[in-house]
This record gives structure tokens, C-alpha cells and sequence, in this order.
């Protein structure tokens, strides 16, 4: 059973929760993260989480989301899960935005409430999306779909609005990112 690290306002882990039953209109703020992955083209992956998910089914959003497991590593958790939904193994996985943190309600009510680093990666594989997890991915050009989410004319998930307005603060170019202060990451995620 997939288990998600629960958290304080201050970010320390106090517990774990099934993740099975930790989504619903009274979601404990807990531990995530998002992933950015991009190709020596200076595109992104764009990914449509399947259409059968608890939370934000067939939305589009960043390449990969996921929570760590307790005691698992940030970085070992985020090349796991692009392993699992993507089939991608990644080079350069660094830190973009430690401090991420936001809470969304879905129509029906049930809520994401996560402190959410934020990492990016490059890749030279072809996506091969595991169906339970991924509905369609996109390799889309980063200027134009930064662009696209700033006016509002690109349709994402409310986590993916809120990163791509803070990632495109960091500078055009992913590759020229500068890695952000692992000290700025909520407590929990240190780990390992």
C-alpha cells in the first residue's frame, strides 16, 4: 500500500496516511513533488494524468507528480516515479523551487494540499506512458507553453499554473536554471 508523509504547517512529517484515502474535501497537508523534464531540443513533456484519477483526472500538467515515500530520498522518489508512469530515465535532476507549496479544490470537492518542491531534468528517451497513470503526452516547445499558461490560453492543472509562474521567473532557458537552496525545502523531505 502506497503510503504519503503527512506534515505541520512548519513542514515536519508528524505521520503517514494510505494514499488510497488520504485525498478528500478535508485533505491533511502532506508531502509531494512536481517534476519538469525536458529534451536537448528545449522542449518540455507535457502530460495528461489519466482519465480514472482520484485527483484531477485527465487534466494536463507538468511531466510528473508524486509523493516520496516515507523515509524515501526526493530525488530516488522522483527517478522512481518517471520510471513507473513514463518509462523515462533522466539526467540532471535538480532542485527549482524548494519552498512550493499550494492547495486546490476540485469541482466535487476534493482537495490537494501539498508542500510540493519543484525539480527539473533532461532526458534523451521516448515517453512510454504507463495507461493507469498517463492518458497522452505532448513534447511541446517551453517558450510557447510558458506563454501560453501566463495568458491563460494553455488549460493545466492549478499546480502547473502556479509553478510555471515562478519557474519562468528563473530565466528563459531550463537548462540555465540555477539549482535552488536544498536548506529551503520543507524538513521532511530531508531525507537520506
Amino acid at each position: 500500500m502506497e503510503q504519503v508523509v503527512l506534515l505541520d504547517e512548519s513542514g515536519q512529517a508528524i505521520g503517514v496516511e494510505d494514499k488510497t484515502t488520504v485525498h478528500h474535501r478535508e485533505t491533511p497537508l502532506h508531502l509531494a513533488f512536481s517534476c519538469y523534464v525536458f529534451n536537448d531540443r528545449g522542449e518540455f513533456l507535457l502530460t495528461q494524468r489519466a482519465h480514472h484519477k482520484v485527483t484531477f483526472p485527465s487534466v494536463w500538467t507538468n511531466t510528473c507528480c508524486g509523493h516520496p515515500a516515507p523515509e524515501e530520498e526526493m530525488k530516488a522518489a522522483i527517478v522512481r516515479r518517471l520510471g513507473e508512469e513514463l518509462g523515462l530515465t533522466v539526467r540532471g535532476l535538480e532542485l527549482a523551487l524548494p519552498g512550493f507549496r499550494y492547495r486546490a479544490e476540485m469541482p466535487n470537492g476534493v482537495v490537494e494540499n501539498e508542500m510540493c518542491p519543484v525539480f527539473f531534468a533532461f532526458t534523451e528517451n521516448t515517453p512510454e506512458p504507463n495507461p493507469d497513470e498517463v492518458a497522452e503526452t505532448r513534447w511541446v516547445s517551453w517558450k510557447e507553453f510558458s506563454a501560453g499558461v501566463l495568458s491563460g490560453e494553455a488549460d493545466v492543472s492549478p499546480w502547473c499554473r502556479l509553478q510555471v509562474r515562478q519557474l519562468v521567473e528563473l530565466g528563459p532557458e531550463p537548462a540555465q536554471w540555477p539549482t535552488g537552496p536544498r536548506t529551503d525545502l520543507p524538513p521532511a523531505a530531508h531525507v537520506a
